[in-house]
């Protein structure tokens, strides 16, 4: 009898997992519940089209590792697929001489992780690659790129489909149940019986989990809504490459950039602020219960005491055009308010544990018939294809134990 695999959520993790359980086992059933009428329709479909290089994750980390190894089969996949990609190439630049030293640890760190042909940019050499940029030194990265990841799902669900899996739009999960070894996935349309489940829910992960490990919670899922603007046609011409600042270690998110964007556009941001519901794109987005379920978390509640008054200045920035543009001045100063015109937002699903840690690493954990992964903020895209490797061994050896 064919085992039958179910896969809550089609995001690009969601569709990566079902497509590499495939090759590895065409004879199993795969079954991909997604809540939405189409695959994509969150954390994918609203990120930056980045391709990453690996070069921030700590070196042996989950993120450092499926990065390296998930950057080369996502662009094998572009190329046997015919899906358009541009390796740009990426600054990390330095505005002042106190950023200096984390720029020269981030450099070691990306050696450490792999990365080859990285190279130290002097001010003349900055400005040669980008004439408008203000910077004391920088790191130019060639193995970043830019995509459109929803291409890319589109295509993976797509070979999903013509294998013989299936992907059922419009299916709410409301519950999971376990009788005699077998499992049932519950949704607003019906049950779906199951020999093992796979939760790539996202911003719903947590509360898959408890559905599934009913417990209390150690953990859970906190929205960051990033926001964006548009740098307007006539003024492109000011970004040649990706262009970022040196993060900050004592703020766990990386801080406004500019990027260019496979169709021709340029965005500048992200801002990070608390997103009032999860799945909240807008500053007007609300639900109530989902606010409440977020600022009453204790581990929020002490990431909200630690980050305050650089969460503040990212509130500020999101109701200020004119602030968010000082931000951006700090790396292109010809920037201007009048340059700007809204863009896109995204929401992260940022893992908060109990104790007020924000989990910086991709987090994945088992029960007995579920595997949940519960963490895969960026590069999680870039990623995917190895993510979906390392879930669909660990189900294959769980399935033949």
């Amino acid at each position: 009898m064919s085992k039958r695999i179910i896969i809550i959520g089609g995001g690009i993790v969601g569709l990566a997992t079902a497509y590499q359980l495939q090759k590895k086992k065409p004879d199993y059933k795969i079954t991909i519940l997604e809540k939405e009428n189409k695959v994509a329709a969150h954390q994918t479909g609203h990120n930056s089209g980045v391709i990453h290089s690996s070069i921030y994750y700590k070196p042996g980390s989950l993120k450092a590792n499926n990065c390296r190894w998930g950057y080369d089969l996502l662009l094998e996949f572009c190329d046997e697929n015919g899906i358009e990609y541009d390796i740009c190439g990426k600054l990390i630049v330095a505005t002042s001489e106190e950023e200096v030293p984390r720029l020269e640890k981030l450099f070691e760190r990306g050696k450490e992780n792999g990365l080859e042909d990285l190279i130290y940019l002097e001010e003349d050499e900055i400005k040669y690659l980008e004439p408008h940029v203000a910077g004391v030194k920088a790191i130019r990265v060639k193995q970043t790129g830019i995509i459109d990841y929803k291409k890319v799902s589109a295509k993976l669900a797509e070979l999903i489909v013509a294998r013989g899996g299936e992907i059922l739009f419009n299916q709410k999960v409301k519950g999971i149940h376990k009788h005699n070894n077998q499992l049932t996935i519950e949704t607003n349309q019906g049950s779906y019986p199951c020999h093992f489940g796979i939760n790539c829910a996202g911003l719903f992960s947590d509360k898959i989990f408890q559905m599934d490990n009913p417990q209390e919670p150690n953990m859970k899922i906190i929205p960051f809504r990033g926001e964006y603007y548009k740098i307007k046609e006539e003024r492109k011409h000011l970004v040649k490459h990706l262009i970022y600042p040196v993060p900050d270690p004592s703020f766990p998110f990386l801080g406004v950039h500019f990027t260019r964007h496979i169709d021709g556009g340029v965005e500048a941001g992200p801002n990070a602020v608390l997103a009032y519901r999860r799945e909240g794109y807008h500053k007007t987005d609300f639900n109530a219960s989902e606010l409440w379920e977020s600022i009453s978390w204790k581990g929020f509640r002490k990431v909200a005491m630690k980050y305050w008054r650089t969460g503040l200045g990212e509130i500020y920035r999101s109701y200020s055009k004119a602030a968010f543009t000082k931000a951006l001045q700090k790396l292109i100063p010809e920037v201007q308010e009048s340059d700007l015109c809204e863009g896109g937002a995204g929401v992260r699903a940022q893992a908060c544990l109990k104790d007020g840690s924000l989990i910086d690493d991709f987090l994945i954990e088992e029960t007995q018939q579920m595997i949940h992964i519960l963490n895969a903020p960026s590069p999680a895209a870039t990623s995917s294809l190895s993510i979906g490797n390392t879930i669909a061994d660990r189900l294959i050896q769980k399935m033949g134990i």
